[in-house]
């Protein structure tokens, strides 16, 4: 095994690096950190002993132990760089943080240290946030690896998921964190165009071109050169203009309405849709080959009833958009209701179901008769599984309903009761541990559970 003390030429060396990297030993310790990751990430504080799992994330064991992946441990395993996506305590708050870590061998060929780059996505936290993406359920998370490993290329990409799931929001993330982001980005909407209008807006029209082009108009290829071109509602694009997109695709060149030379462009391309293209290629409505060019990258965006521990902090994010100023908050009982209900509108349900309650509330606090009807029954839907916490944490209890139905379970009143608390508490599971009186391993496992 090399000597414990890293070199002090690696330590200097690490201090020229303009991104934030610190030196880890095989256990778990930091064994330097450079200026860049003290100024960031500590505060300027020593983080010099502790671990990484302690620094970062107030784990008392490492992230493998507690739900995460761990770096590390899976370098150990490989002998190679390891890139995750992990969930950071910073001085602003918890933020997303891409971790490529690379292991330092030994003059024996061993493994004896670990330098670690840390680079903030930037466009979603695991706190509310008005501005960007924001959630901690695992699904959301896998979405969030997939736009971090496809954003600093040019790869085409397409986002599937259902109605109100945010494609746009996410298109524009995966733009903000790729080289173009000071590029323009460019959203087309590719419903309800006819063929000839849809070719006139994506790739624009000379003067007397047709009936009505008074003047050479610029399309939206043009606008977005350099940046990225944006095509949502993709299987709408009516089959006769495919080819020409196609083309652009292929080769980077298109050309306007009523024109007789070829354009070139430099666009990168994201495309979603809420059809099943395949079956649509199956049927003969969308081009074979313009599908494979398009589905370089899929990435799927999931529906909010498969991440509802996240709907606390959407919640709270959203209410901060539809009532700037205004300070409102949810009752543990409305609070539990938007968590049992299924949101066939997805985050954009959400959003307006919350806009419509902060209408109707006068005072300062969201309750379940502000919420519309199908969400106030939903809690008392036998087929769902979410309720409210103990007496003894400030939420009130949900039993039977009129009906005679069973009561919720103990699991199901933890489910909506931890995701409430540790919201409140800003991510901080030490500080949520201690309030409950359990300990930070008891904690950690609950919230494995009720994610699984």
């Amino acid at each position: 095994m090399a000597d414990k003390q890293p070199l002090p030429e690696l330590i200097s060396y690490l201090d020229t690096l303009p991104d934030p990297h610190i030196l880890c030993d095989r256990d778990y310790r930091i064994l330097a950190a450079n200026r860049a990751y003290r100024h960031e990430y500590a505060a300027d504080r020593d983080v010099v002993g502790r671990t990484c799992f302690d620094v970062s994330h107030r784990y008392a064991a490492p992230c493998d132990q507690a739900g995460e992946a761990c770096p590390l441990k899976q370098s150990l395993a490989s002998g190679q760089r390891e890139k995750v996506l992990h969930l950071h305590h910073t001085p602003e708050g918890e933020a997303y943080i891409n971790i490529e870590l690379a292991p330092i061998r030994g003059a024996e060929g061993e493994i004896a240290y670990f330098i670690e780059k840390m680079e903030p996505l930037g466009v979603s936290h695991g706190l509310p946030d008005a501005r960007a993406l924001v959630g901690r359920a695992p699904a959301f998370r896998r979405m969030l690896e997939l736009m971090a490993r496809v954003a600093p290329s040019d790869a085409t990409v397409m986002l599937q998921g259902e109605s109100g799931t945010g494609k746009e929001l996410v298109a524009k993330a995966i733009h903000d964190a790729s080289r173009r982001s000071e590029r323009p980005f460019v959203a087309v909407d590719c419903s309800g165009l006819t063929e000839t209008l849809f070719e006139s807006e994506l790739f624009g029209h000379e003067k007397g071109s047709f009936t009505g082009a008074s003047a050479r108009r610029i399309g939206l290829v043009e606008s977005a050169a350099g940046g990225t071109l944006f095509l949502d509602e993709l299987g709408d694009i009516p089959l006769g203009m495919q080819v020409k997109l196609l083309r652009l695709i292929e080769t980077g060149t298109f050309r306007r309405v009523g024109a007789s030379e070829f354009l070139k462009t430099d666009i990168r391309l994201i495309s979603a849709t809420h059809r099943h293209l395949r079956a649509m290629v199956n049927d003969g409505r969308f081009r074979q080959d313009l599908y494979y060019r398009l589905n370089t990258f899929p990435i799927c965006l999931p529906p909010l009833r498969e991440r509802r521990s996240d709907v606390p902090l959407l919640a709270e994010a959203l209410i901060e958009r539809v009532a700037p100023g205004r300070a409102l908050k949810l009752s543990p009982a409305a609070l539990a209701c938007l968590q049992a209900y299924d949101y066939p509108g997805n985050v954009r349900e959400l959003r307006n179901v919350l806009e419509r309650a902060s209408l109707l509330c006068d005072g300062g606090t969201i309750k379940p008769e502000h919420l519309p009807a199908e969400v106030q029954e939903a809690i008392h839907d036998s087929g769902e599984k979410v309720g409210a916490s103990f007496a003894t944490m400030g939420m009130a209890p949900i039993g039977a309903n009129a009906s005679g139905s069973s009561p919720l379970t103990l699991s199901d009143m933890e489910h909506v009761a931890l995701s409430a608390r540790l919201t409140a508490h800003h991510g901080n599971r030490k500080a949520l541990a201690a309030e409950l009186g359990i300990s930070e391993r008891t904690l950690y496992r609950k919230l494995r559970q009720i994610r699984q």
